[in-house]
Formats: C-alpha cells, sequence, structure tokens
C-alpha cells in the first residue's frame, strides 16, 4: 500500500510535464497574450522544478521526508487551482510555478521507501518510483488532449487539484514518518546559490533558440552559470552543513551514476519530442502522419506503460546481478529502440514498436539510478541525492529540448509554400538519442563493482538522525 501511495504521487507530480501541451497551440487566444509569453507556461515549470527539488531533498532529510511530501502536494494542489481559475497569463504562470515546485515528491518518495520499508522490498519500490518520472509524462498526453477536446480546458486543471489532493490525503493517511532526521542548519546561501546557477543554466538552455545563440546573451548567462557554480562549490565545501554534500557526489559511484543520468535524460527525451512531431507533420511533407495530437499522445502511451512494467524486472536484475548491470541493459535497448526508430519511420505501429522499445529500456535505466545512488549515500543525505539525481536528468531533458529546437529550426523543408523540419532533422535527432543512450552505457561501465547498500548507512560527522521508528 505504501508503494501504491507514493508511485501515485509521483505520477501526479510528473503529468504537470506534459499537462499543457495539448494547449500550447491555443493558449496565446485563451490569455490573451502572445505565443513567446505564453510558452513560459511551460517554461516556468521547468525552472520551479530545477529550483526545488535540491532544496526539498535537504529540507526531508532535516525536517522529515514526509512531512516535506506533504508541503509539496498541497503545493500542487494551490498550483492547479490557481490555473483552474486563470483567465489570463500572470495567475497562469504563478499556478504553473507552483506546480512545479512540487516535482520533489518523486525522490523524496524514493528516499521515505528506503526508511520505512524492508530490505526485500525495496529494490523493487524504489524501481517502480523512479519510473513514474517518465510514466506519468508519457500517460498525460494523451489524457489532458482527451481532456481538451472534451471539455472546457479549466477542466484540465481542476482534475490536476483533485489528482494532488487525493494523493496528500493518501500519504498523509497511510504513509508512515520514519523518523530520520539529519538534524543542523539548512544552508540557505548554498540554496540561494544553486538555485541561481540553475535558472541562469536552464534559461540559457530552454530561451535560447528564442533569443538567438548568436546574439550572445545566452553564451553569456552560461559563463555566469558557471561562474556562480564555481563559488557554489567552494562554499559547499566550507559550510558545516551543505545542501549538497560535495564530498559525497564525487564519490565515483554517485558522480558517474549523475553523469549517466544525465546523458540518459537527453536520450529519454528525444523521442518524446520526435514521435508526436512526425506524427502531426501533414501527409504533404512526405513523412508525416497528419494525426491530430491525441492520436500522438495515444501512441506514446504504452512507451510509460511498459516503463512501468519494467519496474520488477529492473528489481530483479538489479538484486541478482548488481543494479550497474541494469543500467548498462536499460542503456543497450534504448540504444535498439533508436536503432530499429532509424529505419522504421514508415508507419504508425513502427513508431509505436520503437517508442515502446525504447521506454522498456529506460524503464530499466530508471529503477536501477537510485540503488546505485542509495548504495553510496549515508541514510540520513539519502533524500539530497535522489534529488541531485532527479536533477540530472531534468537538465538532460531540458537540453534535449534545447537541441532539437535548434535542429528542427534550421534542418526545414518547403512543401506546398509553407517551411517545416525536413525528415533529416528528425533522423539526426533520433540519431543523436542513440548515441546519447551509448554514452550512458560506457560511463556506466566504470561503474564500481556491485555493492551492498547498507555499506553506505553510516552517519557523517556534521549528522544528527533523531531515533527512526518503523511503521508498515
Amino acid at each position: 500500500m505504501i508503494v501504491a501511495v507514493l508511485a501515485f504521487g509521483g505520477i501526479v507530480v510528473s503529468l504537470m510535464q506534459t499537462l499543457v501541451i495539448p494547449l500550447v497551440p491555443v493558449l496565446p487566444d485563451l490569455l490573451g497574450a502572445t505565443a513567446g509569453d505564453t510558452a513560459w507556461a511551460v517554461t516556468a515549470t521547468l525552472l520551479a522544478a530545477a529550483v526545488a527539488t535540491p532544496t526539498v531533498g535537504r529540507l526531508g532529510d532535516m525536517y522529515g521526508k514526509r512531512r516535506m511530501l506533504l508541503l509539496s502536494l498541497a503545493v500542487l494542489v494551490a498550483g492547479s487551482v490557481l490555473c483552474a481559475l486563470s483567465t489570463s497569463l500572470a495567475p497562469m504562470v504563478a499556478g504553473r510555478v507552483l506546480q512545479g515546485l512540487a516535482a520533489g515528491v518523486i525522490p523524496l518518495g524514493i528516499s521515505l521507501m528506503r526508511d520505512v520499508l524492508p530490505p526485500e522490498r525495496l529494490g523493487g519500490a524504489t524501481a517502480l518510483m523512479s519510473a513514474s518520472l517518465g510514466v506519468g509524462g508519457a500517460l498525460g498526453l494523451p489524457a489532458a488532449a482527451l481532456v481538451v477536446q472534451e471539455a472546457d480546458w479549466h477542466v484540465l486543471f481542476w482534475v490536476a487539484a483533485a489528482l494532488a489532493a487525493t494523493a496528500a490525503v493518501l500519504v498523509r493517511a497511510l504513509v508512515p514518518d520514519a523518523g530520520v532526521r539529519a538534524g543542523g542548519r539548512f544552508d540557505l546561501p548554498g540554496s540561494a546559490g544553486l538555485s541561481v546557477a540553475l535558472l541562469l543554466l536552464l534559461l540559457a538552455v530552454s530561451k535560447g533558440s528564442d533569443w538567438g545563440w548568436g546574439s550572445g546573451v545566452p553564451g553569456a548567462m552560461l559563463a555566469a552559470a558557471a561562474a556562480v557554480l564555481l563559488v557554489w562549490g567552494w562554499w559547499e565545501l566550507r559550510a558545516p552543513h551543505p545542501l549538497v554534500d560535495l564530498r559525497v557526489s564525487v564519490r565515483r559511484q554517485v558522480l558517474l551514476t549523475n553523469a549517466a543520468s544525465l546523458v540518459f535524460g537527453f536520450s529519454m527525451f528525444a523521442m518524446s519530442l520526435v514521435v508526436p512531431q512526425l506524427l502531426q507533420m501533414p501527409e504533404a511533407t512526405g513523412y508525416g502522419f497528419g494525426q491530430t495530437i491525441l492520436v500522438a499522445g495515444l501512441v506514446m502511451a504504452p512507451n510509460g506503460l511498459v516503463m512501468m512494467a519494467m519496474s520488477p524486472v529492473s528489481a530483479r536484475i538489479s538484486r541478482t546481478r548488481g543494479p550497474k548491470t541494469t543500467l548498462m541493459a536499460g542503456a543497450l535497448l534504448v540504444a535498439l529502440g533508436y536503432g530499429l526508430s532509424l529505419v522504421l519511420m514508415s508507419g504508425i505501429w513502427q513508431l509505436m514498436l520503437a517508442s515502446t522499445v525504447i521506454g522498456a529500456g529506460v524503464g530499466l535505466a530508471y529503477g536501477a539510478m537510485p540503488a546505485l545512488v542509495m548504495a553510496a549515500v549515508p541514510r540520513s543525505e539519502t533524500a539530497a541525492a535522489n534529488s541531485l539525481n532527479t536533477l540530472m536528468r531534468s537538465i538532460g531533458t531540458s537540453v534535449a529540448s534545447a537541441v532539437a529546437g535548434v535542429v528542427i529550426a534550421n534542418v526545414t523543408m518547403t512543401a506546398g509554400g509553407e517551411v517545416f523540419p525536413s525528415r533529416d532533422a528528425f533522423t539526426l535527432l533520433l540519431g543523436l538519442g542513440a548515441l546519447a543512450a551509448l554514452a550512458a552505457f560506457t560511463v556506466a561501465a566504470f561503474l564500481p563493482r556491485r555493492r551492498d547498500a547498507s555499506a553506505a548507512d553510516t552517519e557523517p560527522a556534521h549528522a544528527s538522525p533523531a531515533p527512526a521508528t518503523r511503521g508498515a
């Protein structure tokens, strides 16, 4: 029951990634704003999630993961209600910011599982919770498209609010508080520094195409982000209670897992960007299918379902062969899926097949990542470490989106007097997805051999955990 409730919460939060995609073309008319301004309804959620994830993770370690989980779900309810009541741009963007601030639910849920579940259940549970990051995104697109097609668009956000409230009630009623606390003071300068660096980085990545990479603005923001990160790292190494314990984060297993997560996030998201656009491109292009976004969402839905189905398989491989093997197998399966997509692009069923194979690989790999991280960090830093790993995946998906924007804008063709992305643009993106999966495989190959997660359950000198309690 605990696993089901936490996984449900993770799926609800990840739904926010694709919730507004069916609305993007019509948001300017609905909100009385320009297309460039309404794009912030998507960007704001991304930025808020990046800022919130590491901060909420550390607060969860210090003051209780269940407490921060409930607070995050409450913020999600508030943001959804605000969006549901919106008729103009400002409250919509504010509501989307609040929805993004709830992104820490997934790493918090993974970390809470470590505290309250018996060891023999932990692998499968964390694999399912980790996969919910992709499951919600894949299932959200067809569900959101159906709601927008059949009802007033505000209903979409009322449904989101109801789901979030349900998740909060279930967590409050059924998920125990483990009582594991790290103690110490919150690193406010560290949180502010990392937030500024992430905002600069992700703004440059997500808006670089709109501003123009040749304008100098994105490059200046990237340079500023690098400078802030250097100062932040200097501070974190000297802070008595750092937001992110860099000495733990540079351990080989944690560092390489996060690096693999970064490139894997790119690889996973490339398919999510390519297939819906291929399906919606006009048939006049010679390669498009002229389908609606609802059909595109339905084609992508098996991708999310197979992620969930692969969670127990991921746990079993990790238990018998080690999570390193699981991560490598997942990366190879994703590369295979992209290879299939490069030669199977002439039918909807072919795109669905390739997408499903990629989903299976993502399900394997996402299940292995929390196991690798938790095997190398103290129990008192579990939420912060999982939050950082989740953040790495999110940065990877943001980079994928930026690269896709540049490729689609520059590799074009003309059909019927209109300019469209050419088939070569999508082929290039699929090839990049395959290369990113192979890069993740290469990074994973350098991970240490299998180790028991219990080997990391030693508290650092600055931690002061409260007595643990176990509930079931």
